[in-house]
């Protein structure tokens, strides 16, 4: 299988985040399958109808990184019980201007992690509404996952074997996803 163009997307500003930790790990258990490409989302301004006309420079970017990826891979964070603020904000900006969504058609996995029993489980749930709202096809299965310090270490592997067992088969089942997908878009071009 060839690799696959995915840009990974941490749902987090912050530098030690264990969601970027889990998201460099996810890039070096998938890296057989997929080529990553971490896409930054904290230097974007907020959202404003205004700035469409004439996108911010790192708007442009962020929406011509998007668009070059044949798959999305989401590690976020739950705040307050959804996703956090810099992640709406991107997904905002991906979809607009009217009629320039970079979301549409996309193919995406979505995943997180946090010290909590249910993990990220309900800003799963509300990313997945709004990534299909915006035309995402979003792959079947969930992974929650209960951070514990000893869950990824200093090389940025998953540590425990059950865990990377669980985490390369749902690589595996979204490489699969995407080569279908691709395959298909590319038949319709």
């Amino acid at each position: 299988m060839s690799q696959f163009k995915v840009a990974l997307i941490v749902g987090s500003n912050r530098r030690e985040s264990i969601n970027r930790k889990l998201a460099q790990a996810l890039a070096k258990l998938g890296a057989d399958k997929f080529a990553f490409k971490f896409v930054q989302i904290d230097d974007l301004p907020m959202y404003n109808q205004d700035h469409e006309a004439d996108l911010p420079a790192n708007v442009a970017r962020f929406k011509a990184e998007i668009a070059a990826a044949d798959g999305l891979l989401f590690v976020t964070p739950e705040h307050s019980r959804s996703i956090p603020a810099v992640l709406k904000n991107a997904i905002d900006w991906g979809g607009r201007p009217w009629g320039k969504n970079s979301w549409t058609g996309k193919v995406a996995a979505v995943t997180g992690t946090s010290g909590g029993a249910i993990s990220t489980a309900l800003a799963q749930q509300h990313l997945r509404q709004i990534l299909s709202a915006q035309g995402v096809h979003l792959m079947g299965g969930e992974a929650y996952l209960q951070f514990k310090p000893e869950l990824i270490d200093a090389n940025d592997t998953i540590a425990d074997e059950g865990t990377r067992r669980f985490l390369k088969a749902y690589l595996d089942q979204f490489a699969d996803l995407v080569s279908r997908l691709a395959s298909q878009s590319k038949a319709a071009a």
